[in-house]
């Protein structure tokens, strides 16, 4: 290990989940309201966004992930449910530089809490009378980068006054 000015080891990057909790949730079963005439194909769409920000003591952060979850009859399209969760951490974060900071924020902080997501989820649609959801795993990587570009995106139509 490459040692710093001092002379000392470097840090290790240290992550811990300090809590996990449902900030806001909501489950719809509209086929139980209008009920579909024929077969029932379900096609799924799920929408992710993610929101972090510096908790109150040092080096403590949380991050929400924002789940909304529509299933829709294939060829009808008619509203099957709608899911919307929000699922947050507090994590305790040390050792990370600054510049790597938002990226750990958004990236490993969702993925070590998505296991509980996707069984929050599995048994709210299970409970809501549909066969339990399992959702696929999540590039979040993939969903930072994507991101950083519409926010780059907007950043350049927004006209200078």
């Amino acid at each position: 290990m490459a040692e710093n000015e001092n002379g000392a080891q470097p840090q290790m990057p240290q992550m811990k989940v300090l809590g996990q909790f449902i900030r806001d949730m909501s489950f719809e079963n509209i086929l139980s309201r209008k009920p579909i005439d024929g077969q029932v194909q379900p096609d799924i769409q799920v929408q992710v966004a993610l929101d972090g920000r510096k908790g109150n003591a040092d080096g403590q952060y949380e991050v929400i992930s924002k789940y909304n979850i529509t299933s829709k009859n294939k060829g009808s399209e008619d509203v099957l449910f709608v899911l919307e969760l929000e699922y947050g951490g507090l994590f305790q974060i040390d050792n990370i530089p600054e510049e790597q900071l938002h990226p750990f924020l958004m990236i490993e902080c969702p993925r070590m809490i998505f296991p509980f997501v996707r069984r929050i989820v599995s048994d709210i649609t299970r409970d809501g009378g549909f066969p339990p959801l399992n959702l696929d795993n999540i590039d979040f990587v993939a969903l930072y980068r994507q991101q950083l570009a519409q926010r780059q995106a907007e950043k350049s139509e927004t006209p200078v006054s």
